[in-house]
């Protein structure tokens, strides 16, 4: 079930956050956060020493019977960065995205 749905850029910040039930947004847009602080900090640890290669999978991120859902997003996803009018690294601000991201989690709920 799908509760939250964020997407990530290159440079580890979030370009767009949704959460459903409205009431606990704060407490996702705070799990995202400290998700990405956990890769960022995998990352650099990267850097300083010679770290196994393996250590850097998080595992697997979706259970394997969403991958539906995945490909929906993703293709959702690939329109807003084929638009010409959106600039890489921006918020993600298209109504197309939202609304199928939107109709993707009540779909589950």
């Amino acid at each position: 079930m799908a509760v939250c749905v964020a997407v990530i850029a290159k440079e580890n910040y979030p370009l767009y956050i949704r959460s459903v039930p409205m009431e606990n947004e704060l407490k996702f847009h705070y799990m995202v956060h400290t998700s990405l602080d956990v890769v960022d900090e995998k990352i650099s640890a990267m850097g300083k020493a010679l770290v196994d290669q393996r250590e850097l999978y998080l595992g697997l991120l979706y259970p394997t019977e969403d991958y539906k859902m995945f490909r929906k997003l993703h293709n959702s996803y690939t329109d807003v960065m084929c638009n010409p009018f959106y600039n890489p690294g921006d918020c993600i601000q298209s109504r197309a995205f939202d609304s199928m991201v939107t109709s993707m989690m009540i779909q589950v709920c």
